[in-house]
């Protein structure tokens, strides 16, 4: 395990019981580097959606265990969010629960001509993703994916 997902997996730990007592999910967290600067990024959800009240208690009360338990040598910047309404979709439970949802799929290297690929998740597993297209079901390996995001449609 990388330091970077040491890091990720501890405060994930940290921000459980805190995200439990402020009633929201934990989507996601991220320790990343960005432009020279270290980011600790933690994502909340919620039925409804997250206000930014939510996330400032949320906030506050994960900056007090980070300072407690002390674990991250680097300096960085701490950010809690909602995922956003075009969220990635990067872990299993991010696919459980958007099947039949429609996505955007880009690919490292071009497949049939592009990049880029918009239609229904229908299913995953370990080593691939499945969407509905309006022509056919396209089937792609996780290797060669650089993201899947949930459709913004206006």
């Amino acid at each position: 395990m990388s330091r970077r997902e040491e890091i990720e997996r501890k405060t994930e730990a940290l921000l459980t019981p805190i995200a439990e007592a402020n009633e929201v999910r934990i989507y996601d967290v991220e320790f990343v580097k960005e432009a020279g600067e270290w980011y600790l990024r933690a994502y909340i959800d919620r039925d409804g959606g997250v206000d930014i009240n939510k996330c400032v208690d949320v906030s506050h009360a994960l900056s007090d265990a980070l300072d407690e338990h002390d674990f991250i040598e680097e300096a960085y910047t701490l950010e809690v969010s909602s995922p956003g309404l075009g969220r990635a979709l990067k872990k299993d439970r991010h696919f459980e629960s958007s099947i039949g949802q429609d996505v955007d799929v880009k690919l490292y290297k071009a497949q049939d001509g592009t990049k880029e690929f918009t239609g229904k998740l229908k299913s995953f597993d370990a080593d691939s993703i499945t969407i509905e297209s309006a022509e056919k079901d396209i089937t792609f390996t996780r290797k060669e994916i650089s993201s899947v995001k949930l459709t913004l449609d206006f």
